[in-house]
């Protein structure tokens, strides 16, 4: 075990699980209309290893990491990938002279 002083320096990922009483929409049915579920905070997530609703503090800050990865994905699944002999011209390697493209040819 290492010892450590103060926060971690980069915040642990927590794995979430859909709310098992709300099935993930963040309310329940009431009576006549729908209620808040108190079990996720109104979030539809809970910890995966615990089932337990994770503080709004802590569940504001792992929503924000999962949307931010999921941005990263997607711009990364925007960008056109080419394929073939001529992919290397399309991408810049920077093994030319001051860092530019260099070809080889």
């Amino acid at each position: 075990m290492r010892r450590s002083h103060g926060p971690a320096f980069k915040k642990a990922v927590i794995d979430l699980a859909v709310c098992p009483l709300c099935r993930g929409r963040a309310v329940t049915q009431g009576v006549f209309h729908e209620l808040p579920c108190d079990h996720c905070n109104a979030s539809g997530f809970v910890a995966a290893a615990t089932g337990e609703a994770l503080p709004l503090d802590e569940l504001v800050t792992q929503l924000s990491m999962r949307l931010q990865a999921a941005h990263r994905q997607i711009e990364q699944l925007k960008k056109p990938r080419t394929t073939g002999p001529g992919a290397h011209y399309q991408e810049g390697n920077r093994l030319g002279a001051g860092g530019s493209n260099y070809t080889g040819d």
